[in-house]
């Protein structure tokens, strides 16, 4: 598989083979020793002595610039998303490897992210998946949390009005303005202005446009 790989880099006019090797080791010292920077790294994840993720982040750290592309066995979502967290932009499940891996090169160095169909689909059901059970595990806002009146008086409080503001405007004495943000505090558990403007924001009471 290696020598396909380095074949098809070698063939193409575009690109120049920098090294091609077995191991983690060998990656290492090859990066490490070697003075011109690395502009695409291939790698499998399961090497006979770690993993792929290792070069991965000894040739990002030394080179912010590379770019990785994972082609491998695994096609599970852990192993996908480590690789992306890694730094990789790619990554192609041998099953579906392509007949020409130089062209891939290429179209991921013009600002591609070549992934295999099967993994795109993976990666899709775990993001979908845990937006559900994060959607699930986010509290539903209580209905009727807050009166119309302490809403008016939120929004003012959110727009940098004073008491004495609020007051006048709600054609209220300040003590019962103060006596609103008092119970409002106590609703949103805060302790002050901005944190009530924070959560009231999160809780969807607020809402802010750019």
């Amino acid at each position: 598989m290696r020598d396909f790989f380095s074949d098809s880099v070698s063939r193409c006019a575009q690109l120049q083979l920098a090294a091609s090797v077995g191991t983690v080791t060998e990656a290492k010292t090859w990066l490490d020793e070697d003075t011109s920077p690395v502009d695409v790294l291939l790698t499998d994840l399961g090497l006979p002595d770690g993993s792929g993720l290792e070069v991965i982040r000894h040739a990002t750290r030394l080179n912010p610039a590379c770019e990785p592309l994972v082609i491998s066995m695994f096609g599970d979502e852990d192993n996908v998303l480590a690789s992306i967290e890694a730094g990789a932009l790619g990554y192609i499940h041998k099953d579906s490897t392509p007949d020409d891996i130089a062209q891939t090169i290429l179209d991921m160095r013009a600002g591609a992210s070549p992934i295999s169909p099967m993994i795109a689909r993976r990666v899709l059901a775990k993001y979908q998946s845990d937006r559900r059970q994060q959607d699930r595990a986010t509290p539903p806002v209580p209905r009727g949390l807050l009166s119309p009146r302490e809403q008016e008086v939120l929004a003012l409080i959110s727009r940098g009005f004073s008491y004495a503001e609020i007051a006048r405007l709600q054609a209220l004495s300040v003590h019962t303005v103060q006596t609103h943000i008092k119970n409002l505090y106590g609703k949103l558990s805060v302790h002050s202005r901005s944190e009530a403007v924070f959560e009231a924001t999160r809780m969807g009471f607020l809402v802010r446009h750019d």
